[in-house]
């Protein structure tokens, strides 16, 4: 009897087409929710390890030796850097693609209204758990499903937005991480000004607002802006296809610096925002290190590498018996500043020494 594990979060058909010979994945756009790319393997396995123990409701039953258990992977966006994190520490805790686990991946190909059809589909296939990389996708999870566990690499504000009852204990099938808060969405214009004293209008870049969590982030920036004197507009790209129009949109509107949000689908296009940021000389405060590791100015926000290994470890613990509603929604244990002085010094800006003194990684 094989059992069912299904990840949601962000992957492409690349980072798919590098799981090892022993792995097996099904990979499905969004675009043909039935298809696959991969057929599960119909090998013998065998899992040490696991008791006999019967879990409570809303975890996983402790399984006999040869219980496989089947992971599917959902991404909003084309591309997750975190997906091989994630599956090196489940390696590094004993589980064995192919073995004791085997991946099926799901693509929303940055659609989001594809999301709750792929949700859908993952539940049908009675999978033992679910892992989302990014706040749709655990919204489209929670809809899909009341019963299967489900673990979070990212969220928003998860109380706000009705995934969970508190964060110390949510309740229901839901845990993991939330990487969103108003203290980071008003420092972040508050670094911004460090460097630009005198700016009064900041370009929002956001991927829409018509979601739950693309709302709460921007009504958290919003009021951010309202307390420091700093005038906000928007500029909305849900794609690459987009940020070109935006940035436009940005030098018409005469904004001084751009402001981004956590947007999955910006990720895979942080140096295109680098070149644009560049080409109209606006300086640009980002969420995460891989934005001015791509050439844009700065950014603060939460450190992300080590997510996908404390989330394993929460999947472990659920695959052994555990509710997930028991388990702690975490925030974010460190947060860290990245300032670009090549990109600085390109756009002839002066860093002060303090703000430099006070950043984690300084590019020159």
């Amino acid at each position: 009897m094989r059992g069912r594990f299904v990840f949601f979060g962000l992957a492409t058909g690349g980072i798919v087409a590098d799981l090892d010979s022993e792995a097996t994945a099904t990979f499905l756009p969004a675009s043909a929710p039935g298809a696959s790319i991969a057929p599960p393997m119909n090998r013998r396995t065998f899992v040490t390890g696991l008791g006999a123990v019967l879990a409570a409701p809303l975890g996983v039953e402790a399984q006999p030796a040869g219980k496989v258990y089947r992971i599917g992977y959902l991404t909003f966006p084309p591309v997750d850097s975190r997906l091989d994190s994630f599956r090196k520490s489940l390696r590094d805790l004993g589980y064995v693609e192919g073995r004791s686990i085997i991946f099926e991946i799901r693509s929303a190909e940055g659609s989001g209204e594809r999301l709750p059809d792929l949700a859908a589909d993952l539940v049908n296939r009675k999978v033992d758990l679910i892992v989302t990389a990014t706040g749709t996708a655990a919204i489209a999870a929670k809809k899909a499903t009341k019963t299967i566990p489900i673990v979070m690499l990212g969220s928003g504000d998860a109380v706000r937005q009705g995934l969970a009852t508190s964060l110390a204990r949510p309740g229901g099938n839901i845990t993991g991480f939330t990487m969103v808060s108003p203290e980071i969405s008003r420092k972040r214009l508050e670094l911004l000004r460090e460097i630009l004293p005198k700016t009064s209008r900041v370009g929002v870049l956001g991927c829409g607002v018509a979601g739950p969590v693309s709302k709460d982030e921007w009504a958290e920036t919003k009021a951010a802006g309202d307390a420091l004197g700093v005038r906000l507009v928007s500029l909305e790209a849900h794609g690459h296809e987009d940020l070109a129009r935006a940035f436009v949109s940005a030098a018409t509107q005469r904004v001084e610096a751009v402001l981004g949000l956590d947007c999955p689908n910006h990720v895979p296009s942080a140096m295109l925002i680098a070149e644009l940021s560049l080409k109209y000389r606006l300086p640009g405060m980002f969420p995460f290190r891989v934005y001015p590791r791509a050439g844009n100015l700065m950014s603060y926000g939460p450190n992300v590498d080590d997510v996908p290994r404390r989330a394993a470890t929460y999947v472990d613990k659920i695959l052994k018996g555990a509710k997930p509603g028991e388990l702690p929604i975490e925030q974010p244990t460190k947060v860290e500043l990245a300032i670009n002085l090549k990109t600085a010094k390109i756009l002839e800006l002066t860093i002060p020494p303090s703000l430099l003194l006070r950043a984690d990684q300084v590019i020159e």
